[in-house]
């Protein structure tokens, strides 16, 4: 029985997306492929100079034939066959958001670790050519594996009801989220538009909410917000807007379709299974943007249409079915071994 390590490390580097994708996928893999013998690490961090050789010998140790590095933090010593995820190489795209320190380690680490992977998993084929391109990767080593919706968003919430309609984006708001775009956007709209605007997370703008609120709409800071309240406001949205300059794959989308919400994203952001379901805009284009609010809002017929694709486009989508392609790839790499 092949020996899988999985190196499920979710340290302070780990954003919540990422560490979903770990927690599902190396739940399920033993379920799912069960002609593998799988041994998971957890402890560590991921960018920690120790956990740069301890882990590798560790998995040594362990005689792992295939080893797992479900993160593009891979040791800078990591040995034997192995692959790895990475659902996006926003952090090279967009340089100047970024601590000078980024590019280097991308450099010196990851464009390594693609060079000697067996194979690279990513969530979406609007990534593969960021990899050959930033990382240097062979095209013939990447393999495509969507991402889903989590349980708690499968099952229909009941609709958050506030004194107005509303618009919700999720998500952080890191400076590539490009956020002013939807504060633009929203604060633009008509005055025949009382619609207000709900963004997770802290109020961290610096007042901006509060200039571009009004008696007749309202920007609010939700704080922290668990699985059951989220899905609650999903299913009460008016719409999720995400002015994002790019995404790996984007949960709140799936998450969003799956409780009935109809989603406005940039061309950058909206992965290729979601595509068709979704009304699209141009990065940092505020007027595109309101103007797709503007018709979603004033078109029922298009917003009950965008209701059934999303649906229909989330329930192809499963944890399980990513666990599944997930384990076809150690299967490659263990055919290729023999």
């Amino acid at each position: 029985m092949t020996r899988i390590g999985l190196d499920a490390r979710c340290g302070r580097h780990i954003s919540v997306g990422m560490r979903t994708y770990i927690e599902e996928v190396t739940a399920r893999l033993p379920r799912v492929a069960p002609e593998f013998e799988y041994r998971v690490y957890r402890e560590g961090e991921n960018l920690g100079m120790l956990d740069q050789v301890a882990l590798p010998l560790r998995m040594r140790r362990d005689r792992i034939e295939v080893a797992h590095f479900m993160s593009q933090y891979v040791p800078l010593f990591a040995g034997g066959r192995f692959l790895f995820t990475i659902h996006d190489v926003i952090h090279l795209r967009f340089l100047e958001f970024f601590k000078p320190t980024i590019a280097p380690y991308y450099r010196a680490v990851v464009q390594r670790a693609a060079r000697k992977a067996a194979r690279i998993i990513t969530s979406d084929s609007r990534t593969i050519a960021d990899l050959v391109t930033l990382l240097g990767a062979d095209p013939a080593k990447i393999r495509v594996v969507p991402l889903a919706p989590r349980e708690a968003f499968l099952v229909q919430a009941r609709p958050y009801r506030g004194p107005r309609p509303y618009l919700i984006n999720v998500g952080n708001h890191r400076t590539h989220k490009h956020l002013p775009t939807l504060l633009q956007a929203w604060s633009s709209l008509p005055p025949r538009y009382e619609i207000d605007l709900y963004l997770s997370g802290p109020d961290d703008f610096g007042g901006e909410l509060q200039r571009r609120s009004s008696d007749r709409r309202q920007a609010i800071a939700l704080g922290d917000v668990d699985d059951s309240a989220l899905a609650s406001y999903y299913a009460g949205a008016a719409a999720l807007v995400h002015p994002s300059l790019l995404e790996g794959f984007g949960l709140p989308f799936v998450e969003a379709m799956a409780q009935g919400c109809p989603v406005i994203a940039t061309t950058t952001s909206i992965p290729d299974p979601l595509t068709d379901a979704a009304l699209t805009f141009e990065p940092r284009d505020a007027e595109g943007a309101r103007a797709q609010i503007e018709r979603l809002l004033d078109n029922q017929a298009l917003r009950t249409a965008l209701v059934e694709r999303g649906r229909e486009a989330t329930s192809a989508l499963s944890w399980d079915r990513t666990a599944r392609e997930t384990a076809a790839v150690y299967r490659e790499i263990v055919e290729e071994q023999r």
